[in-house]
Protein backbone atom coordinates (compact mmCIF):
# COMPACT_ATOMS: atom_id res chain seq x y z
CA UNK A 1 0.00 0.00 0.00
CA UNK A 2 2.79 2.37 0.88
CA UNK A 3 4.30 1.52 -2.44
CA UNK A 4 1.20 2.90 -4.23
CA UNK A 5 1.62 6.37 -2.62
CA UNK A 6 5.14 6.47 -4.05
CA UNK A 7 4.06 5.35 -7.50
CA UNK A 8 3.79 7.44 -10.62
CA UNK A 9 0.08 6.58 -10.98
CA UNK A 10 -0.70 8.15 -7.60
CA UNK A 11 1.13 11.38 -8.45
CA UNK A 12 -0.65 11.60 -11.83
CA UNK A 13 -4.02 11.06 -10.11
CA UNK A 14 -3.30 13.79 -7.55
CA UNK A 15 -2.17 16.18 -10.29
CA UNK A 16 -5.32 15.38 -12.32
CA UNK A 17 -7.54 16.05 -9.29
CA UNK A 18 -5.80 19.38 -8.61
CA UNK A 19 -6.04 20.47 -12.26
CA UNK A 20 -9.69 19.41 -12.55
CA UNK A 21 -10.52 21.20 -9.27
CA UNK A 22 -8.83 24.42 -10.47
CA UNK A 23 -10.67 24.21 -13.80
CA UNK A 24 -14.00 23.58 -12.05
CA UNK A 25 -13.53 26.53 -9.66
CA UNK A 26 -12.42 28.79 -12.51
CA UNK A 27 -15.36 27.67 -14.69
CA UNK A 28 -17.81 28.14 -11.82
CA UNK A 29 -16.50 31.66 -11.17
CA UNK A 30 -16.84 32.56 -14.85
CA UNK A 31 -20.38 31.20 -14.95
CA UNK A 32 -21.31 33.12 -11.75
CA UNK A 33 -19.90 36.37 -13.18
CA UNK A 34 -21.97 35.89 -16.33
CA UNK A 35 -25.11 34.79 -14.47
CA UNK A 36 -25.02 37.58 -11.85
CA UNK A 37 -23.72 40.25 -14.27
CA UNK A 38 -20.77 40.87 -11.97
CA UNK A 39 -18.98 44.16 -12.66
CA UNK A 40 -21.84 45.23 -14.94
CA UNK A 41 -23.54 48.32 -13.60
CA UNK A 42 -26.03 50.81 -14.95
CA UNK A 43 -26.30 54.32 -13.57
CA UNK A 44 -29.86 55.16 -12.50
CA UNK A 45 -31.04 58.28 -14.39
CA UNK A 46 -32.76 61.25 -12.75
CA UNK A 47 -36.44 60.71 -13.49
CA UNK A 48 -37.86 63.63 -11.50
CA UNK A 49 -40.57 65.67 -13.24
CA UNK A 50 -40.79 63.14 -16.12
CA UNK A 51 -44.06 61.60 -17.27
CA UNK A 52 -44.63 57.84 -17.24
CA UNK A 53 -44.13 57.63 -21.02
CA UNK A 54 -40.79 59.49 -20.83
CA UNK A 55 -39.73 57.35 -17.87
CA UNK A 56 -40.63 54.12 -19.69
CA UNK A 57 -38.59 55.11 -22.75
CA UNK A 58 -35.50 56.05 -20.71
CA UNK A 59 -35.61 52.94 -18.52
CA UNK A 60 -36.22 50.63 -21.52
CA UNK A 61 -33.11 52.02 -23.20
CA UNK A 62 -31.10 51.28 -20.05
CA UNK A 63 -32.68 47.81 -19.64
CA UNK A 64 -34.30 48.74 -16.32
CA UNK A 65 -37.92 48.39 -15.24
CA UNK A 66 -40.11 50.29 -12.79
CA UNK A 67 -42.95 49.91 -10.33
CA UNK A 68 -45.31 52.81 -9.63
CA UNK A 69 -46.21 53.68 -6.05
CA UNK A 70 -49.13 56.10 -5.72
CA UNK A 71 -48.40 59.40 -4.02
CA UNK A 72 -50.41 60.56 -1.05
CA UNK A 73 -49.89 64.28 -1.48
CA UNK A 74 -49.93 66.65 -4.44
CA UNK A 75 -46.80 68.76 -4.95
CA UNK A 76 -47.51 71.88 -7.02
CA UNK A 77 -43.80 72.20 -7.93
CA UNK A 78 -44.06 69.06 -10.11
CA UNK A 79 -46.27 68.49 -13.16
CA UNK A 80 -49.33 66.30 -12.53
CA UNK A 81 -48.66 62.56 -12.88
CA UNK A 82 -44.88 63.08 -13.01
CA UNK A 83 -42.19 61.36 -10.95
CA UNK A 84 -41.56 63.08 -7.61
CA UNK A 85 -39.45 60.38 -5.91
CA UNK A 86 -37.50 57.33 -6.98
CA UNK A 87 -35.69 54.47 -5.27
CA UNK A 88 -32.82 53.83 -5.89
CA UNK A 89 -31.92 57.48 -6.24
CA UNK A 90 -30.48 59.06 -9.39
CA UNK A 91 -26.76 58.42 -9.74
CA UNK A 92 -26.90 55.02 -7.98
CA UNK A 93 -25.56 51.98 -9.80
CA UNK A 94 -27.71 48.90 -10.33
CA UNK A 95 -27.68 45.74 -12.40
CA UNK A 96 -29.67 45.10 -15.56
CA UNK A 97 -33.44 44.51 -15.15
CA UNK A 98 -33.46 46.13 -11.69
CA UNK A 99 -36.82 47.63 -10.70
CA UNK A 100 -36.90 51.35 -9.94
CA UNK A 101 -39.68 52.27 -7.50
CA UNK A 102 -41.44 55.51 -8.45
CA UNK A 103 -43.74 57.84 -6.55
CA UNK A 104 -45.97 59.90 -8.83
CA UNK A 105 -47.50 63.29 -8.27
CA UNK A 106 -51.30 63.03 -8.33
CA UNK A 107 -53.21 65.18 -10.78
CA UNK A 108 -54.42 67.56 -8.05
CA UNK A 109 -54.69 68.12 -4.32
CA UNK A 110 -56.78 65.68 -2.31
CA UNK A 111 -60.37 66.87 -1.69
CA UNK A 112 -61.15 67.49 2.00
CA UNK A 113 -64.48 68.11 3.71
CA UNK A 114 -64.94 71.26 5.80
CA UNK A 115 -65.44 70.15 9.43
CA UNK A 116 -68.01 71.59 11.87
CA UNK A 117 -66.11 74.57 13.28
CA UNK A 118 -68.75 77.29 13.61
CA UNK A 119 -69.00 78.72 17.16
CA UNK A 120 -65.55 77.44 18.13
CA UNK A 121 -62.67 79.68 19.14
CA UNK A 122 -60.29 81.05 16.53
CA UNK A 123 -57.39 79.05 17.99
CA UNK A 124 -59.34 75.75 17.89
CA UNK A 125 -60.50 76.35 14.32
CA UNK A 126 -57.06 77.34 13.02
CA UNK A 127 -55.51 74.23 14.57
CA UNK A 128 -58.24 71.95 13.21
CA UNK A 129 -58.22 73.37 9.67
CA UNK A 130 -54.42 73.34 9.40
CA UNK A 131 -54.20 69.77 10.72
CA UNK A 132 -56.39 68.46 7.88
CA UNK A 133 -54.53 70.40 5.19
CA UNK A 134 -56.21 73.77 4.71
CA UNK A 135 -54.46 77.13 4.87
CA UNK A 136 -55.79 80.03 6.89
CA UNK A 137 -56.52 83.13 4.83
CA UNK A 138 -57.72 86.49 6.06
CA UNK A 139 -59.58 87.25 9.27
CA UNK A 140 -62.61 89.54 9.22
CA UNK A 141 -64.39 90.74 12.34
CA UNK A 142 -68.11 91.37 12.67
CA UNK A 143 -70.08 92.84 15.59
CA UNK A 144 -70.71 89.91 17.92
CA UNK A 145 -70.57 89.23 21.63
CA UNK A 146 -68.17 86.27 21.27
CA UNK A 147 -64.64 87.64 20.91
CA UNK A 148 -62.55 85.57 18.46
CA UNK A 149 -65.37 83.06 18.02
CA UNK A 150 -65.73 81.78 14.45
CA UNK A 151 -69.13 82.80 13.10
CA UNK A 152 -68.60 81.86 9.43
CA UNK A 153 -66.04 80.57 6.92
CA UNK A 154 -65.43 82.09 3.50
CA UNK A 155 -63.40 81.45 0.38
CA UNK A 156 -62.84 84.53 -1.79
CA UNK A 157 -65.73 86.36 -0.13
CA UNK A 158 -68.24 83.52 -0.59
CA UNK A 159 -69.57 81.81 2.54
CA UNK A 160 -68.94 78.07 2.82
CA UNK A 161 -70.60 75.55 5.11
CA UNK A 162 -69.39 72.50 7.06
CA UNK A 163 -69.61 69.48 4.78
CA UNK A 164 -68.55 71.42 1.66
CA UNK A 165 -65.49 69.91 -0.02
CA UNK A 166 -62.40 71.72 -1.29
CA UNK A 167 -58.86 70.77 -2.38
CA UNK A 168 -56.16 70.51 0.25
CA UNK A 169 -54.12 73.74 0.60
CA UNK A 170 -57.19 75.93 -0.06
CA UNK A 171 -57.03 79.19 1.92
CA UNK A 172 -60.08 79.64 4.14
CA UNK A 173 -60.99 83.07 5.53
CA UNK A 174 -62.38 83.31 9.05
CA UNK A 175 -65.32 85.54 10.05
CA UNK A 176 -64.89 86.24 13.75
CA UNK A 177 -66.83 87.95 16.50
CA UNK A 178 -65.25 91.19 17.71
CA UNK A 179 -66.42 90.82 21.33
CA UNK A 180 -68.02 94.25 21.33
CA UNK A 181 -71.60 94.74 22.41
CA UNK A 182 -73.64 97.65 21.13
CA UNK A 183 -74.31 100.14 23.94
CA UNK A 184 -77.19 102.54 24.29
CA UNK A 185 -76.77 106.28 24.98
CA UNK A 186 -76.14 105.81 28.74
CA UNK A 187 -73.50 103.09 28.33
CA UNK A 188 -75.59 100.05 29.21
CA UNK A 189 -75.87 97.13 26.75
CA UNK A 190 -78.69 97.73 24.33
CA UNK A 191 -81.62 95.32 24.34
CA UNK A 192 -82.93 94.35 20.96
Amino acid sequence: MLQYFKSKEFLVSIMAIVVISILLVFGLMQWMDTYTHHDEKIEVPDLSKLSIDETLEILDNKKLSFVVIDSASFNPKYPPKSVIEQDPEAGSYVKENRKIYLTLNPSNFRIIEIPEVIDKTKRQVITQLKSIGFKIGEERYIPDLGKDVVRALEIKGKEIKPGDKFPKETAIDLVLGDGLVEKDSIGAPANN
